[in-house]
């Protein structure tokens, strides 16, 4: 298996396992401990229990039926890109939103840096258009 299809295998996990599924063990077996979230909300901590811990406690809390649909993936040396879609239901406050109980869709954008197929690094861009659009 090349990097890139390494790296990406361990994305696609990240994916199922991390965010749909909320597995604390998965996150501890891929992401490192010095892992840096650079897109964590501004003025928050942007490590590793707490990018965990967002996940956990914002963004499953607000979607609990997440579903990753992952559009594109791109590796090139160290470094992963997707474009994915985040659909779930509104269940819970997201970002200062109450939610709605409405299906929503959020496009997002990552690039992530792995090192020996664990995540050092994430950037990321969400389209949150949809849960403002579907809370009023």
């Amino acid at each position: 298996m090349t990097e890139q299809e390494l790296n990406k295998a361990v994305v696609t996990r990240f994916n199922r396992e991390v965010l749909e599924q909320g597995e604390f063990t998965a996150y501890q077996e891929i992401v490192s401990r010095d892992f840096i979230n650079h897109t964590a909300p501004a003025g928050t901590d942007n490590g590793f229990q707490a990018t965990f811990d967002f996940i956990e406690q914002v963004v499953r809390k607000a979607f609990p039926d997440l579903r990753i649909e992952i559009k594109n993936m791109v590796a090139e040396g160290n470094k992963v890109f997707t474009h994915k879609l985040l659909h779930g239901t509104h269940t819970g406050e997201f970002m200062g939103i109450k939610g709605s109980g409405k299906q929503v869709v959020i496009p997002t954008m990552d690039i992530i840096y792995l090192k020996d197929g664990i995540y050092t690094d994430h950037w990321a861009i969400r389209d949150i258009q949809d849960v403002l659009k579907k809370a009023n």
